[in-house]
């Protein structure tokens, strides 16, 4: 099976701890696929800690075969694409059509899609074309993927919406009315409806196991929009951008939700990390820099005291610079703006969104600031490159995967750079606003 790794059963301590999806083989035969946020533990607790299905199989197999992934939600997807494609017999066994999961697109008479999930492939809505993405093994993992894929990609859930906005518009996960408006009579509901439609073909994307496809297609879409000065419209894909890869790249989302506070103290107890600065930290700041094109460029600082954010204390930067696309240069005014305010009180710990560049240039702001206060030298700076999915630490010469750090500290890393973000794409947003008003 391409890209699995496949291990002797006698072997089961060199399985990753990471999260992704397993297989057992009898000889060339796949028998059985699963997924799980430990793939070992998981795989272990067949072996060890059979249940009556178990009892079926296990003893056929051989041999075992892994594929890690970012996130449980990327497992899920990916579980899902593979007893499509190789039909995996203990699988068929367990599961009829009745148990497995579906996600249903049907466009309606108007042509608007919407998203459900089915267990069945031919529905009510049958006459009606529809595709259906799955089979999907677990129904409550499935609802809560699709949950956060809403916020990426807000749809429709049925054929018809009230006149008045819903209760899911209010929470930015519905369109909305307006595309049930009269494309030939309202050129703005036509313009939504085409937008809408690519939007559900990236939900498809994703949900095929194509997240960079549909990443690649923002980003396209992003710079159309800017190179047109279009900044309202590329701002909201960019913001779509972020959320999709904050959601992708989330481990156990599915299985947990935690607040700040909850990640901090999970984060404490975790063993043997690498990160022993910021579990210990009193005082940890995040850096963003958020701009389309080097336009209305803004900064964030978001501040954490012992675990805990204190908005307070947070700071928004208009950048100064010429507006170019320019990220480390803006990165460097804000940092020495930042430093030259002592009276702020200077943290231990201090986040930065990306990756060895800005990370160097982080630490040669602080170098150069430190001879005249002496203080800047207790500061570790530690950079996150979402992308490459590494984390870079001051002193070190090598990064470090997200994926072999303790699932407590990544969720702790990746919360702290979302805050960041979060601030810094509001005041953004604030300064478009404020720019189309003039």
């Amino acid at each position: 099976m391409e890209g699995f790794k496949f291990i002797a059963k006698e072997k089961l301590s060199n399985l990753p701890t990471t999260s992704g999806v397993y297989c057992f083989k009898e000889n060339s035969s796949t028998i059985y696929i699963g997924k799980a946020i430990n793939i070992k533990s998981r795989v272990k607790n067949h072996f060890q800690q059979p249940s009556y299905r178990d009892n079926l199989f296990m003893d056929k197999v051989n041999k075992i075969g892994y594929l890690e992934t970012n996130s449980e939600i990327e497992a899920l997807i990916l579980e899902a694409n593979l007893i499509k494609k190789h039909q995996p017999k203990f699988n068929v066994v367990w599961k009829d059509d009745k148990n497995y999961f579906y996600v249903a697109i049907v466009q309606n008479k108007d042509k608007i899609p919407y998203v459900y999930i089915t267990h069945q492939l031919l529905t009510t809505n049958y006459k009606l074309p529809t595709k259906y993405i799955g089979p999907f093994v677990e129904g409550t993992a499935l609802k809560k993927t699709l949950k956060f894929l809403r916020r990426a990609f807000p749809y429709y859930t049925s054929a018809r919406h009230p006149k008045t906005k819903c209760t899911w518009c209010h929470l930015g996960l519905c369109p909305g009315p307006e595309l049930f408006e009269n494309p030939s009579t309202s050129l703005r509901a036509s313009s939504k409806l085409s937008e809408y439609k690519k939007n559900i073909k990236k939900l498809i994307l994703i949900l095929e196991g194509k997240r960079n496809m549909a990443l690649n297609l923002l980003k396209r879409e992003m710079a159309q929009l800017a190179k047109a000065n279009k900044f309202e419209e590329a701002g909201k894909v960019r913001d779509r951008i972020f959320n999709l890869q904050q959601i992708m790249s989330h481990k156990g989302v599915i299985s947990d939700e935690k607040n700040m506070s909850a990640f901090f103290a999970a984060a404490k107890n975790a063993d043997n990390s690498p990160l022993t600065e910021i579990r210990n930290a009193r005082r940890v700041e995040c850096y963003d820099i958020s701009n389309i094109q080097g336009k209305f460029a803004t900064g964030s600082m978001v501040v954490f005291v012992n675990g805990s954010a204190d908005k307070s204390q947070y700071k928004k930067f208009k950048i100064k610079m010429k507006n170019e696309p320019n990220d480390i240069a803006m990165l460097k005014e804000v940092l020495t703006r930042r430093f030259n305010h002592p009276e702020w009180t200077y943290p231990q710990v201090i986040l930065i969104d990306g990756g060895k560049a800005q990370l160097n240039i982080a630490i040669r702001v602080k170098n150069e600031l430190q001879t005249t206060n002496y203080k800047l030298q207790t500061i570790k700076i530690i950079s996150i490159a979402k992308g490459r999915q590494e984390l870079f630490i001051e002193g070190e010469a090598k990064p470090i995967p997200l994926k072999l750090l303790p699932r407590e500290i990544y969720n702790l890393v990746l919360q702290l750079d979302a805050e960041a973000h979060r601030f810094a794409i509001t005041y953004h947003k604030k300064l478009r606003k404020k720019s189309l008003l003039q």
